[in-house]
């Protein structure tokens, strides 16, 4: 009997449906057989803060500065009473007086947006906005990216570090639905829209990191942004750029060696939820401006020296060569 060399298309998406469904099975299966997720830690509510002003950007950014820094270490004491270490270490870290926290919550595990540069006499600003496991526990690889992007975009720059949602676990069936991602797009759009009003005449570029992805693209109608990069996209949770409904142009770019790339691009409708995020963003069909990522793997787009780097920055900046 002949083997068959080629695989029609009815087989090839049963073959994807069949790896999606494998996906979530371990995404469900994982959780349940490891050990209990620890209880929360406590922490206290953040800062009252007055807005941002234009007019007064230095006092009002310099002042929260320094509330947030007394919110972070309020957090740190709460967390070593309640015995959680490794938060605390955390914590104390944020709290270094070289770290420049513009919102800080350490509730429901925790939010925060890191300042890189100078926000008041910024031409360029670029909101990073995570994927998954993103904590600040593990915060070190977002950090280190987010100060790299800040190098290289140089002065009259500057990039603000958003974990302003809780980032899904790999280990979750949440990685593989957008509910997150839903119920995160007011705060991106609310805070994009606060930064933007400090600097009306700068050019802000929303930079989206695998999962964060399909935030960005849940916030993408009506955010004030000139640009939304998506890049490690799993994708966005719809078919095409049209519908993603914003004036802002939109890029996308995967690294060759990022295995996000073997991720099925299908949506599955589950009884009570739909896994999957769709049409792959570096795909002609969904009609995104592709740039060069180079062999980035899935965690080294905003390594110094990196293609990737270099492109995102470039988009940041209004150069339409990336």
């Amino acid at each position: 009997m002949a083997i068959p060399t080629r695989i029609g298309p009815y087989r090839i998406g049963r073959l994807r449906r069949t790896v999606l469904a494998a996906l979530v099975g371990s995404a469900v299966v994982v959780p349940m057989a490891g050990a209990a997720r620890p209880a929360a830690v406590p922490a206290p509510p953040p800062p009252s803060l007055g807005p941002l002003r234009a007019a007064t950007c230095a006092t009002d950014v310099a002042a929260r500065f320094a509330a947030n820094r007394d919110g972070v270490l309020a957090g740190e004491r709460m967390a070593a009473g309640h015995g959680d270490r490794r938060r605390a270490a955390a914590l104390r870290a944020l709290a270094d007086p070289a770290r420049n926290l513009l919102s800080f919550d350490g509730r429901d595990g925790g939010r925060s947006a890191e300042v890189f540069g100078d926000l008041c006499g910024a031409e360029r600003i670029a909101v990073l906005v995570p994927g998954s496991d993103t904590s600040f526990e593990q915060y070190g690889r977002f950090q280190a990216g987010a100060e790299a992007l800040s190098r290289r975009l140089g002065d009259r720059s500057a990039v603000v570090a958003w974990l302003g949602y809780p980032t899904p676990s790999m280990l979750g069936l949440s990685v593989l639905t957008a509910r997150r991602a839903e119920a995160a797009a007011p705060a991106l759009r609310a805070f994009v829209d606060e930064v933007s009003a400090v600097r009306p005449g700068a050019r802000v570029s929303v930079l989206c990191h695998s999962y964060g992805s399909v935030v960005c693209a849940s916030a993408a109608e009506g955010l004030a942004a000139s640009d939304i990069v998506l890049f490690g996209s799993p994708g966005t949770g719809v078919d095409n750029v049209a519908s993603l409904h914003t004036t802002a142009a939109v890029w996308a770019g995967r690294g060759a060696g990022d295995l996000i790339g073997r991720v099925p691009h299908v949506r599955l409708r589950l009884p009570f939820v739909t896994v999957g995020f769709g049409t792959d963003p570096v795909s002609p069909g969904f009609g995104a401006h592709v740039f060069a990522a180079g062999d980035s793997a899935h965690s080294d787009y905003l390594k110094a020296g990196s293609v990737s780097l270099d492109s995102i920055a470039r988009i940041a900046s209004g150069d339409n060569r990336a």
